[in-house]
Parts: C-alpha cells; sequence; structure tokens
C-alpha cells in the first residue's frame, strides 16, 4: 500500500510504528520526496494541511477539523477545506469566505492557544459540528493521546452553547480512549447502534485481545485490515487467535475498514442478524 493511503487508513497522522503495518519505508521516503505526507514533531506523520494563512486572512483562529489535524487529532475524514472560527459579530464577505468553513463565535482567552483553538476546544466544537462517528473518532483519539482529561472535555463541552451543548455532551460521554483508531471507533459507534449489542473496546479474553466484544453475547467484533496479515506469521498467528476463539464457543464478526467506513448500514444489518442468532440459540461464551 502506498504511504499517502496507509496514513488516511491511520487517521490523518501516525507514527512509523503504526504505519509499518501498511506500508514500507521505501513508500513513505517517496512520499516525504514528493511532499504528500510530511514528517511531524515526535517522529509523527502527517497529511499536510496549511491551514494558518486562511485564518489569519479572516482575523480568526483555526478550529473544528483544522485544529483536529493542528493537535494530531486521528480524524475519520480529512478536511478539504481550512475551518476558521471569527468573533461572533464579525462580517465577513462572501468572497473572503469562498473555500473556507467559517464558524462564529467569541472564544474565552482559555480556549485558544497559539492561534488555535485548545484541545479541548476542540474536541468539544467537532462534537457540536460533526457527525457523531467523525466526533466520537476524534474525541477517542484526543482520551487516548492522555493530553486531556474525560473532566476536562466534559467542562469544556457543558459550557457550549445551547445549540449542540447536548450533542457535544453525549460525544464526550461515549468517548473512550481505548479505541485504537478511527475504524475501531466507528465500529464501535454502529455497534451502539444495534438492539441488544453491547460492544466493549479492547477486551482481553484469555490471552488474546480483541477490538469489541460483547461477553454476554459471546460476540467478538474485529476492525479488520488486510494488511495487518503483513507476514506469514501475522498471519498465521490470527488464524490460530480466531481457532482459539471458536475453541471458546466465541463467534467472531470480521468487518472490512471500506464497509465500516462507507456502507455503515451494512454492517448494522449483519450484527442485527448476528445478535437475532446468538439470542435465538442460547449459546454462550467462555469467558
Amino acid at each position: 500500500m502506498d504511504a499517502l493511503t496507509a496514513l488516511h487508513r491511520c487517521g490523518g497522522t501516525a507514527g512509523w510504528r503504526e504505519l509499518a503495518r501498511f506500508t514500507s519505508r521505501r513508500q513513505l521516503a517517496k512520499a516525504l520526496r514528493s511532499g504528500v505526507i510530511e514528517k511531524r514533531r515526535h517522529g509523527q506523520y502527517a497529511v499536510p494541511f496549511a491551514g494558518q494563512p486562511a485564518a489569519e486572512a479572516l482575523c480568526g483562529v483555526l478550529s473544528g477539523l483544522s485544529a483536529a489535524r493542528h493537535w494530531d487529532l486521528k480524524l475519520k475524514f480529512e478536511p478539504e477545506r481550512p475551518w476558521v472560527t471569527v468573533r461572533a459579530h464579525s462580517r465577513v464577505s462572501r468572497d473572503r469566505r469562498e473555500g473556507v468553513e467559517v464558524h462564529w463565535d467569541d472564544l474565552p482567552d482559555e480556549d485558544v492557544v497559539e492561534g488555535v483553538t485548545s484541545l479541548a476546544r476542540t474536541v468539544a466544537d467537532c462534537a457540536r459540528w460533526l457527525p457523531f462517528d467523525e466526533a466520537v473518532s476524534i474525541a477517542d483519539s484526543a482520551l487516548r493521546s492522555g493530553r486531556v482529561s474525560r473532566q476536562r472535555l466534559d467542562e469544556v463541552a457543558d459550557r457550549m452553547p445551547r445549540t449542540g451543548r447536548s450533542r457535544a455532551l453525549a460525544v464526550v460521554a461515549f468517548a473512550d480512549g481505548r479505541a485504537a483508531n478511527p475504524f475501531e471507533s466507528t465500529l464501535r459507534v454502529i455497534c451502539s447502534q444495534v438492539a441488544g449489542l453491547r460492544a466493549a473496546p479492547q477486551v482481553s479474553i484469555g490471552p488474546h485481545r480483541v477490538d469489541l466484544a460483547d461477553s454476554e453475547l459471546g460476540l467478538v467484533i474485529e476492525a479488520e485490515s488486510f494488511a495487518f496479515h503483513g507476514s506469514v506469521e501475522l498471519f498465521r498467528a490470527d488464524v490460530r487467535r480466531y481457532t482459539w476463539l471458536a475453541t471458546q464457543r466465541w463467534v467472531v464478526a470480521r468487518f472490512l475498514w471500506e464497509d465500516v467506513m462507507y456502507k455503515p448500514e451494512r454492517v448494522k444489518r449483519d450484527l442485527e442478524r448476528l445478535v437475532e442468532i446468538h439470542r435465538s440459540c442460547g449459546c454462550r461464551a467462555v469467558i
């Protein structure tokens, strides 16, 4: 897989250890030379995104998806244009805001860090403005990074304007830093929409850890990547893992990245059918 595609699969930002599951150093070097990928702080690689000039031109600050990219949060989808917040009553002509996602708000000083919304404010804004699964992916990433606490996210979400406040609080309440990436975050959101399914992330079962599992149903749900089986040994280990889970009466459902990201209704229907089968058969996994 080419390095840019691999980086998108990783949420738009990743270190080499994560990228190595999908691509080679040769492909990474090629992408860096061509400029489609840039090396960021702390050995992170990211999809280039120059939003600061747009914010300066509008006398605003980077916010939303642009701020999330600045903070190296993993995104379900990359922003197609800069996101900028300007003062509540600023007049920004149509031609000046062309090609820019503009929001109006009076931001407290504590919510702005060097021309970018703070990490917690960025999560809260994305929770207000984005679809639930995209917002959860960002909130999961923020918690996983360890740079912000759930308490802080709750505090900032709770003081959002009435329009969008309940959405922000719902995203923070659902967020879970155990999710490894937007793929798993999005899959967990789909699971939450299935009646009778309670899927927890990163569950340990015997000697193995799985992406999602409902212990009552004995159902393992995996965010499956073909690229993960990049070697014979990884492939063998995965086959043995699934066989062991079967011997313990666990049923493993494996879902592809493109289905989870672009065909969520299909994934939801499959999960609903699995829950129906499990509830009717009375099977129980070994816990």
